[in-house]
């Protein structure tokens, strides 16, 4: 059977289970778009798969622990970045200036978004510039003592992260600097007094740290500030110039790309250039940082995710060893642990999404449809989500949702609920369900939210509550509050799919919903076993 045959096979059994399941109307353009979807992705992952990312030296599998093959790669790709062809399609000019002071004494990284030294090409093109200008070499990160709803949990996860960075740049001749306050307020005067020469910095699509790199490049204004999009594959600016409707539209454009972003990571060397001053910083007080933090300190932190560096890979590692071989068939079953769980190193930029990417990508002759699954959402949906916060300034409320979604919302607006429930009872798990309650519960506890059940917990929220606008508002404070990879593109992005059916379609019509995609009790057993995952988050 042709390949073509084979998807076309596939998109058949779909069709008939969707028209089985009677939850969603199925035409024939659904059918063609469902069928050039599965070709899309089964193209996309093929070139993945088939890249050459300049090596052939050695197979990630060959030698243990993963993190020792992962530097051994490095070191065989090339001495320093100096003799890495860099693309500078990565890098955008945040002011027109592009002549660094002859004075200049270091290079800075304002570390923001990707809190990692190795696989970060921010950190790289910093290294590039310091080698390049014979100049030192250092990074700053800029710590809020309070940032949205973000309890001890998540700073605790972030600061184990910049401990283990500090210990790293040591090791490297980088320095390493914690600052605490806004960026706009304490920059100005850290590069007066270590006449900085340029300014490099990471990519976040959210509005706040956009807010941040504009209200700095306002008072900075005599070196040159840029933007490396260090977090995904195809930087986000180049992969589309427009907000794309969907996976389905940005997919073609991302395998466009694909040979000129794809590549392995040069490694971050030793730096050869210091100054006298490098060695009158003291280290850091993480305690101090810790007790001054202004967070709620109930929300205690979990066992399961060892944050940093090593954690992340670490976890990848085991991902690839136990799990990977089931993710294609049994991922949508939260009673079965097959997921990476690699979304809170994803959120706080401890490992490089592409850097897994290229590993799973080797895994693809032996899992197929489990690597091609991994690289939809690792991949596209990721850098879907990012493309939707960078050009949708509305990511988290009903205005950004499309036409037919806000007219469908509000045409059901005053539709009967069957259930009404407050921010507390939700938030403590106080309903009639106990699937959405159990849901609440593991986030909770464990700082995370099986995938498939998110989709039901947001679509729930928007069933109990007075308006989409309220539904909108408690997701979100929920998820960011309690979930590792809150504050994310990701978060927001399954919320208004969940509730407001950004990068969907509309549906069968029913109330409250209006055409919102639904998701009820029963569709839930027919997938897995409810009873179980209900009696595993019985209680808080």
């Amino acid at each position: 059977m042709s390949k073509r045959k084979e998807t076309m096979s596939k998109v058949s059994k779909k069709r008939e289970k969707k028209t089985n399941e009677s939850d969603n109307n199925t035409n024939e353009k659904e059918d063609d778009i469902e069928e050039e979807e599965e070709e899309q992705k089964n193209n996309l992952a093929q070139k993945i798969s088939n890249t050459k990312t300049n090596t052939n030296l050695i197979d990630y599998f060959t030698i243990k622990p993963l993190q020792l093959a992962i530097d051994h790669i490095r070191k065989n790709i090339c001495s320093n970045i100096l003799d890495f062809n860099f693309n500078k399609n990565r890098i955008r000019p945040i002011n027109n200036i592009n002549i660094i002071p002859q004075d200049s004494q270091i290079i800075l990284y304002w570390m923001s978004r990707d809190q990692r030294i190795q696989d970060n090409w921010a950190m790289l093109y910093a290294q590039r510039l310091a080698l390049k200008q014979q100049l030192p070499l250092h990074i700053v990160f800029c710590l809020v003592p309070t940032f949205l709803v973000a309890p001890i949990r998540a700073y605790r996860f972030m600061l184990k992260g910049l401990h283990e960075i500090e210990k790293e740049c040591q090791q490297l001749n980088i320095i390493f600097h914690l600052l605490i306050g806004q960026a706009e307020n304490i920059l100005p005067k850290f590069i007066e007094n270590y006449k900085v020469g340029t300014i490099i910095t990471d990519f976040s699509p959210l509005r706040i740290s956009r807010q941040w790199l504009e209200n700095v490049a306002k008072k900075i204004t005599t070196i040159p500030i840029v933007q490396v999009d260090a977090h995904n594959v195809v930087p986000c600016w180049h992969a589309s110039t427009k907000l794309e409707y969907g996976a389905r539209t940005i997919r073609n454009k991302l395998h466009k790309h694909m040979n000129e972003f794809f590549t392995e990571y040069p490694p971050i060397i030793k730096h050869p250039y210091t100054s006298s001053n490098d060695y009158q910083i003291k280290p850091i007080d993480w305690q101090a940082v810790d007790d001054n933090l202004q967070v709620d300190r109930t929300i205690k932190e979990v066992s399961w995710a060892i944050p940093g560096y090593t954690g992340g890979i670490n976890q990848l590692e085991t991902f690839i060893n136990e799990r990977v071989m089931n993710f294609a068939l049994r991922r949508n079953d939260p009673n079965k642990d097959v997921l990476s769980n690699l979304s809170p190193w994803f959120h706080y930029g401890q490992i490089s999404p592409q850097r897994a990417l290229l590993i799973i990508a080797k895994l693809r002759p032996k899992f197929k449809d489990a690597c091609d699954s991994f690289i939809e959402e690792a991949f596209v949906r990721r850098e879907l989500s990012d493309n939707y916060c960078f050009y949708q300034e509305n990511y988290d409320t009903i205005n950004g949702a499309w036409e037919w979604a806000k007219k469908t919302l509000n045409d059901h607006r005053n539709d009967k609920r069957t259930h009404i429930y407050s921010r507390d009872d939700l938030e403590y798990a106080r309903t009639y369900d106990k699937l959405w309650n159990a849901s609440q519960i593991q986030m909770i506890k464990e700082g995370k939210m099986h995938g498939f059940l998110r989709m039901y917990w947001a679509k729930k929220i928007l069933e109990w509550t007075k308006t989409p606008e309220e539904a909108l508002d408690i997701a979100i404070y929920l998820n960011d509050k309690y979930n590792l990879d809150g504050r994310d593109p990701n978060g927001y992005v399954g919320i208004m799919w969940s509730i407001c059916g950004i990068h969907d379609q509309g549906w069968k019509e029913r109330p409250v919903f209006g055409k919102i995609r639904y998701m009820n009790y029963e569709g839930c057993k027919r997938k897995f076993d409810v009873k179980q995952y209900e009696n595993k988050y019985a209680s808080l």
